[in-house]
């Protein structure tokens, strides 16, 4: 089905509308799990197409579109900012604050593109509430917080998220990226990694800097931990295999002339598979234990802060999804793509009842930036922002409909 006879036209008419609310939503995000005042401004919008928006695992927002008989499926959009400083010189750029679970204050920015999902989300909503004539069964619309840190999804899902509203045939999502406005990129099978985070505290013994003899350096065996585990994707897996292990922190220690008592250091890990997921979780902690037993050192102590989840795209699901999208948008246009090393918990609220899951990108820069001398800021770049807002909000309004109505349009 092409949206031109149905809804294109009333997308092109509303864009201005909805460029106005992603301005909106840019100028005031809200860190992970505390979007408070998103929700209300999400639920708002909602009410006023004559929806009853619900909430699931605090400041999410579920609304269900109920239009006669027909399958039932789920769109979810993503809420939260990043603790970010904006530097995109923006008209509407963010000078929002937040608070960091540590109780630091920090400048926050939709730096993800989350503003583009939730906006894409509400004109999804408004479009299928005002052209009922084209459809028929059930959408779930799924405003999620906390994708950035793992915990929106998990949260819905505890509060009693398949309990309450129908549940979907099909889950579909997507997400803005640097790519070419008006494109759109999606994977077959895995789409992205998953990903561990952990906090190593590293323990040792506290003495004056003069007398390194009476200390056990916790910066030094923090150093030989973070070097050693460099080697874990160089030597403890197969070539043939993928992973990512990063040292995102390090910090120890509050003057020159004292050996610490402690450091930490944090780490994040990415893989594709379970089993290499299982080896590279091993062969980190056993270095980590290594190394303290080494240096005679206390025990460290590892703490997992998040861990996303697969995002697997149904091959079937994906297939049609490709189809219907190249019939929309053009097959130039559309583009299957390996999967990415980047994480998503979308992919919950499908395993979660055993459903596909579609998950797809869409670009947000002009040709112009994509073929300068400097390729544009990426996602969680404080200067990230789409340079073409209109074609990438139209572009990931029709790429969801299409989705939608590929299921439960007439």
């Amino acid at each position: 089905m092409s949206l031109n006879t149905e809804i294109g036209t009333a997308i092109t008419d509303t864009l201005a509308e909805a460029v106005a609310d992603y301005e909106d939503f840019h100028r005031s995000p809200e860190l992970s799990m505390q979007e408070i005042e998103t929700a209300k401004a999400i639920a708002d919008r909602l009410e006023a197409l004559g929806l009853v928006p619900q909430a699931f695992g605090g400041t999410g927002v579920v609304a269900v579109i109920e239009n006669g008989e027909g399958p039932v499926v789920a769109f979810r959009a993503d809420t939260d900012g990043l603790p970010i400083a904006e530097d995109t010189g923006l008209p509407y750029s963010s000078t929002a604050e937040g608070i960091l679970p540590d109780g630091t204050t920090t400048p926050v920015m939709h730096g993800c593109g989350h503003d583009t999902h939730i906006t894409v989300g509400l004109h999804l909503a408004r479009a299928l509430t005002a052209h009922r004539d084209a459809w028929s069964g059930t959408v779930v619309l799924l405003f999620q917080p906390g994708e950035e840190i793992a915990a929106g999804a998990k949260a819905m899902l505890e509060d009693g998220l398949w309990e309450t509203v129908p549940k979907p045939e099909v889950v579909y999502g997507q997400h803005v990226w640097p790519g070419r406005a008006g494109d759109i990129y999606v994977s077959s099978g895995t789409a992205m990694a998953m990903s561990d985070s952990l906090r190593v505290t590293v323990r040792g013994r506290q003495a004056h800097g003069s007398q390194p003899e009476n200390a056990i350096d916790p910066i030094v065996l923090g150093a030989f931990m973070i070097t050693r585990l460099q080697t874990v994707v160089s030597r403890e897996i197969s070539g043939r295999d993928a992973a990512v292990v990063t040292v995102g922190t390090f910090h120890g220690g509050l003057k020159e002339n004292i050996i610490p008592e402690t450091a930490e250091f944090t780490l994040n890990i990415r893989t594709f598979d379970e089993d290499v997921r299982a080896t590279v979780l091993d062969r980190v902690r056993r270095i980590i234990a290594a190394e303290a037993q080494a240096s005679g050192a206390p025990e460290p102590i590892i703490e997992e802060m998040h861990s996303f989840p697969r995002c697997f795209n149904d091959p079937d699901a994906t297939a049609a999804f490709v189809s219907a999208t190249e019939a929309e948008l053009g097959a130039a246009h559309v583009h299957v793509v390996p999967a990415v090393t980047g994480s998503e918990d979308v992919g919950a609220f499908a395993d979660a009842i055993g459903v596909p899951l579609v998950y797809w990108f869409f670009g947000g820069y002009s040709p112009a930036s994509l073929d300068g001398d400097e390729p544009p800021a990426g996602n969680h770049s404080p200067h990230f922002a789409p340079d073409d807002v209109p074609t990438t909000l139209e572009t990931g309004l029709r790429a969801a409909l299409t989705a939608v109505l590929s299921r439960i349009g007439k």
